[in-house]
């Protein structure tokens, strides 16, 4: 379906968003924005849907299946779509809708399993797990099929239905998705809202919502828990981190500059797990901003749909703002700029790969989360120090150890204060793993058979053994 008829697709009314191109800075689009009176009638849809959802296992198996080959199908057009509204290289979008086809079949084949429990009493008790009913689904715009999918797949997987509301920058690609879906789903079982605040809120706090699951700011994240509170809704949070690479002594700084590079600036460092902060060896320290920074000064950046871009603009304006703010406040601290550190010149929200040296180990560049392409490497003269760094922020998210010695980086990973550490790589996951962090990174497990669980409630059966 063509954008321009998708955005004015029946049942779109009232306000419309203009969708900006962030490699233009231009409204190529728009999009519908519902207001929040309009969610009743579409939860009410999304229980009536529930009723026969729930209730038939095999026929939601195939039904997921047939969604991830229409996916897959599709992706000539979601692809994109993707990349027009949200920036990132064509190749990443392809991969994005690659990945959320891949989780839709992973999650149709998985199932809950039953457990007895045998406790020395003639009595033969049964845990099943039932679905929870309506759930809502709050999106980002940073990977907005992804994420999207990464809620709705266990979440229709375990026979509950869903209302996702994606970001107003990036709602084109999700609703194409919803359109894809749609035509081998049933109706009201993933229904795509767009629309600014207080949409978003209303949905969190809407009493016949069972289950909210967000991906975005602490902040946000803080009101849509309070929200939830309001029905007794249970929430899962993925808040983001501030993820730290610590290199050891034996690192081959050669061999794995180009990982850690693209650890960091893939899709532009708008990733929440992407290495937010190097710690490197005093003595390795030089060669470790040179290696990055060369990289970052070869690194080809351009329009997203431009086959030859590595790396493209930040996704929209707000966000190169405060990536701006951020750097300019780290260099006024005395940061030097080993590459980048400014605005590229021309339309569009581009902002050169950014390696700064010399930080002061308190500038917001180090202890928040800058989300964009802009990587502070700090010096370390004692590993336990470096340790204690990396672990001194309100974030628990992930974080890597890079050395030759993989026993020794193994344990210096497992002093690390997150979710998931990875030794000599980063931001990897598989769809059967749990995915979830500490302190104000979140609240939940996404991810794998937890994923599912966290969809489901548990229903138990008593009945006297037989004589």
């Amino acid at each position: 379906m063509p954008t321009s008829q998708l955005s004015r697709a029946p049942g779109s009314s009232g306000e419309r968003i203009p969708v900006l191109d962030p490699a233009t800075g231009e409204a190529f689009d728009e999009a519908p924005g519902r207001q929040p009176d309009e969610l009743d009638a579409v939860v009410d849809r999304a229980h009536e849907a529930w009723r026969s959802w729930r209730a038939d296992p095999a026929a939601r198996t195939g039904a997921l299946l047939a969604a991830a080959d229409a996916v897959e199908g599709a992706g000539g057009d979601l692809a994109p779509l993707l990349t027009r509204e949200q920036g990132k290289p064509l190749s990443e979008s392809y991969a994005e809708v690659a990945r959320t086809a891949a989780r839709l079949r992973y999650f149709a084949e998985l199932k809950p399993g039953t457990r007895s429990i045998t406790d020395g009493r003639p009595v033969h008790s049964e845990i099943r797990w039932r679905s929870l009913g309506p759930v809502a689904a709050i999106v980002p715009w940073n990977f907005p099929l992804q994420l999207a999918s990464a809620k709705f797949a266990p979440a229709l997987a375990a026979g509950n239905t869903m209302v996702l509301k994606p970001s107003p920058f990036t709602p084109l690609a999700t609703r194409m998705l919803g359109s894809v879906l749609s035509a081998v789903l049933p109706e009201g079982v993933l229904t795509i809202v767009t629309g600014r605040e207080p949409l978003g809120a209303r949905l969190a706090s809407h009493p016949g919502i069972r289950h909210v699951t967000f991906t975005g700011s602490v902040p946000t994240g803080r009101a849509v828990a309070g929200g939830a509170a309001a029905s007794l809704a249970r929430v899962t949070l993925e808040l983001g981190g501030n993820d730290a690479a610590i290199l050891l002594e034996d690192v081959d700084v050669g061999r794995i500059a180009e990982r850690l590079f693209w650890a960091a600036f893939r899709n532009c460092g708008q990733v929440c797990m992407a290495v937010k902060r190097v710690y490197a060896p005093a003595r390795l320290y030089s060669q470790v901003v040179e290696a990055l920074a060369h990289r970052a000064k070869t690194a080809i950046v351009g329009p997203g749909l431009d086959p030859r871009s590595e790396l493209g603009p930040l996704s929209n304006a707000p966000q190169l703002a405060r990536v701006e703010r951020c750097t300019a406040r780290a260099m006024a601290a005395g940061a030097r700029a080993a590459a980048g550190g400014h605005r590229l010149e021309g339309p569009g929200y581009f902002f050169a790969p950014t390696v700064l040296a010399d930080v002061p180990p308190r500038a917001p560049v180090v202890t928040e989360e800058q989300f964009g392409p802009v990587l502070p490497v700090l010096p370390y003269e004692d590993l336990d120090e470096a340790v204690e760094a990396a672990n001194d922020t309100g974030f628990g998210l992930g974080g890597s150890v890079w050395g030759t010695d993989l026993d020794r980086a193994e344990a210096v990973a497992g002093r690390l204060e997150c979710g998931t550490a990875w030794i000599n790589h980063h931001a990897e996951l598989s769809l059967a793993q749990p995915f979830a962090g500490i302190k104000e990174s979140g609240v939940g497990v996404a991810g794998g058979p937890w994923g599912l669980y966290g969809n489901l409630r548990p229903f138990v059966v008593h009945r006297p053994q037989e004589a």
